[in-house]
């Protein structure tokens, strides 16, 4: 028997009533037996908002032994990272950075870090790990009224999975045509008739790797209205990627975690092998440079923190369920404080790895494209001497006889001196500037950045198609990892309160999202994944995030939940994340959400179209419908918050109930479960193994049971410890003080 432990003998009519956080803080660790009892909770109106109902409280040992759980810390570390770290972190960290401020713009990035980010992660972190449940029964335990929030992230999540694994298929798309040499986009094609050989005119108009992209890739209508059919390439593409997904989900975290090993390291392998291939190539030096000077007047501009808010926001993968799933199967005692430091801080070096990568790849193909300007303009200048030039304005030491010897730095000389002694004709000779910074400005992000600008790049790499072929399976499994984490945001809330087997709901997902997704596949489809990109989840998921940050600190109790962390975690976190929690996060939230909404109304619902015959993307207004649609994205995914507020708060639902009739866990799975007949108000909470069955376990602080004839329908509390576990002993008025 452990020091101090006191066993208090009640009597067995006596009623006790004990709050939700007695039952978390009085832990008894010897209460073995306990862990093997099987948790039913009973659909009865309890005090607290229901809060003593849920008596798996912050996640009982007994859930431990019984709920999956994952095969090691470094599994479950590659999890978070690996849903945190997404094409985000390669396709627009870069794009803000550059546009920006350059390295300026890391120091906004990294405050907002600490006051937003962190804090807001490690508040999932918590929740998940402490309440063990999805997002669904997380915010039902903390206030049944704030239910709504976890359906919201339900459907967030479903609205993203749906085109960001159109993502992977384009990704997988490239990969499939990066095994040729030279690479499909190396050039344009050439059209042959009966007398003659042409380039294609689109191609001509724009660049091999653009016209490769808009029309051999998506095969691109002008607009969205104009549906234009199924891209079948396409098609079979994405039915491959939500196979993937589907067959890397089917079994949980057992099947998922083991592809994490790959999913989430390759990346890194692809990144620092890049890294060091183009450094060693001319220009990236320059890229580099470009990068990170800064431009520090352009940090007094709220954009630039506004933005850099966005991005620590959706780079981290706050508010769609996903760290709360995934924290959901770790062990009760796991310090998620060290796990939330630690992955924020992976992600945040991660971008910056992949800055690096971008802008030396970048480097090396403004120098390319730099030497062809100087050749083409060196051209143009030899053909314009003795007519509208003069042989004398040529510095001596430059032969011009010699085209492709000419450098950059003789070039800029001849330009400055002819644009100063031609001052007035000089626009008509058509002679261009040819400055690598020029290029470097040139900010492109997303598909841009990744189909056009860097396939462009790497068509000039030796060995380009090993290099294609790592750097699109680099963004496949960037995009799986994420789409891991997303799924299991929708999977886990939903086995955790309704009696579904995963395999089944798994795969009826993924076909229904497959289904949907068609819409993502059609000739116009890159449009609607713009709108879907722009419209269902920025505003949606700072309104959940918010209404998390409130509900956690404000409804719930920081001084409540700073105990719990505390029994959890086995110290008291700093007294920072009080304050950040408490106060300074929601004001930030909600100016980040002011200022989102106001950028929403002033800036017109629109997106770029690519016009086929002038071979150029044009802005272009959606039509009405299209307006009606992004509204709806919004309004759909924010809806499930106000309508379960209203509905608890008229007692339409019953506040305690959560959703639920009955909840047993048996070997990770739910199991819904009727009242028995006759038991009525005698039914105890937990229904354990009888002493016939187990060893007597010891006693705990209070050992209880319902009144007969009490009256009410109040449900019992179980305050014995962490475990929450009381016998049933209506039955038994004669027990021995022994079998106690």
């Amino acid at each position: 028997m452990p020091k101090n432990r006191k066993a208090v003998k009640r009597e067995l009519d006596d009623d006790v009533t004990e709050s939700a956080r007695d039952l978390l803080s009085n832990e008894d660790a010897c209460d073995n037996s306990f862990k093997k009892s099987s948790l039913i909770v009973n659909n009865h109106e309890g005090d607290n908002e229901g809060k003593e109902c849920d008596v798996e409280e912050g996640g009982s040992d007994g859930e431990e032994e019984e709920r999956p759980a994952w095969n090691s810390k470094l599994q479950y570390i590659l999890a978070q990272v690996g849903f945190s770290v997404g094409l985000g972190n390669v396709w627009r960290f870069p794009y803000l950075c550059q546009k920006n401020g350059g390295g300026a713009y890391l120091v906004p990035y990294l405050i907002l870090l600490v006051l937003i980010g962190i804090p807001l992660f490690f508040l999932e972190l918590a929740v998940g790990q402490r309440i063990r449940r999805g997002s669904i029964g997380v915010w039902n335990y903390i206030s049944p009224r704030l239910g709504g929030i976890g359906f919201a992230s339900c459907v967030v999540c479903f609205f993203v999975a749906l085109y960001y694994n159109v993502i992977i298929s384009w990704s997988l798309f490239y990969f499939s045509q990066s095994f040729q040499e030279p690479l499909p986009w190396h050039e344009c094609p050439l059209i042959k008739n009966k007398t003659t050989t042409y380039v294609v005119p689109e191609c001509e108009k724009s660049s091999a790797t653009t016209y490769y992209w808009y029309r051999e890739a998506l095969n691109i209508s002008n607009s969205i209205s104009e549906s234009g059919g199924l891209n079948w390439k396409m098609t079979v593409c994405l039915l491959a990627a939500w196979s993937m997904v589907c067959l890397a989900m089917i079994k949980g975290i057992q099947s998922s975690g083991k592809v994490m090993y790959f999913s989430s390291l390759f990346p890194y392998v692809v990144l620092i092998c890049f890294l060091v291939r183009s450094l060693l190539l001319t220009g990236s030096v320059d890229g580099i440079r470009h990068m990170f000077t800064p431009k520090l007047e352009i940090m007094l501009e709220p954009k630039v923190w506004r933005e850099a808010a966005t991005q620590v926001f959706f780079a981290l993968g706050l508010g769609f369920g996903g760290v709360i799933a995934f924290s959901s199967y770790n062990k009760r005692d796991n310090n998620c404080h060290f796990d939330a430091v630690l992955v924020s801080f992976i992600n945040f070096f991660t971008s910056v790895l992949a800055t690096l990568v971008v802008f030396a790849v970048l480097g090396f193909k403004a120098n390319i494209m730099n030497s062809k300007c100087v050749t083409l303009n060196t051209i143009k200048i030899v053909a314009l001497l003795g007519t509208a030039i003069e042989p004398g304005l040529i510095p001596h030491h430059i032969n011009l006889t010699q085209v492709s010897e000419v450098t950059s730095e003789d070039y800029h000389k001849m330009f400055e001196i002819i644009k100063e002694v031609k001052e007035k004709e000089f626009d008509a000779l058509g002679l261009e500037s040819c400055s690598i910074e020029d290029e470097l400005n040139q900010a492109v992000q997303g598909t841009g950045l990744a189909f056009i600008a860097f396939t462009e790049a790497m068509t000039h790499f030796p060995a380009s198609p090993f290099w294609s072929v790592m750097f699109f399976l680099m963004l496949v499994n960037l995009g799986l990892g994420s789409m891991f984490g997303t799924i299991e945001g929708i999977l886990t809330p939903l086995i955790d309160n309704f009696k579904v087997r995963k395999e089944f709901l798994t795969v009826g997902c993924c076909v229904l999202a497959f289904s949907i997704g068609l819409l993502f596949v059609q000739r116009s489809g890159n449009y609607f994944v713009t709108m879907f990109d722009d419209y269902s989840a920025t505003l949606p998921l700072l309104i959940v995030v918010i209404l998390e940050n409130v509900a956690v600190a404000w409804v719930y109790g920081i001084d409540k939940f700073f105990e719990d962390l505390k029994d959890m975690l086995g110290f008291m976190p700093y007294r920072f994340y009080y304050y950040m929690w408490k106060y300074i996060t929601p004001i930030l939230l909600l100016v980040l959400l002011c200022s989102s909404f106001i950028q929403l109304i002033m800036t017109p619902p629109s997106y770029n179209a690519w016009i086929e015959e002038e071979a150029v993307d044009k802005t272009v207004r959606f039509p009405t419908w299209g307006i009606i649609v992004c509204v709806s994205l919004v309004v759909v995914a924010i809806l499930p918050v106000p309508v379960i507020f209203c509905l608890r708060y008229f007692n339409l639902i019953d506040e305690s109930s959560n959703g639920l009739s009955a909840v047993s866990y048996k070997k990770g799975r739910i199991i819904k479960e009727s009242a028995r007949p006759g038991e009525g108000d005698d039914a105890s909470l937990i229904h354990s193994k009888s002493p016939s069955e187990a060893a007597s376990p010891m006693p705990g602080n209070s050992i209880y049971r319902k009144q007969s004839g009490g009256g009410g329908t109040d449900a019992d509390t179980a305050p014995n410890g962490r475990y929450g576990i009381g016998y049933l002993m209506a039955d038994v008025p004669d027990m021995p003080e022994s079998d106690l």
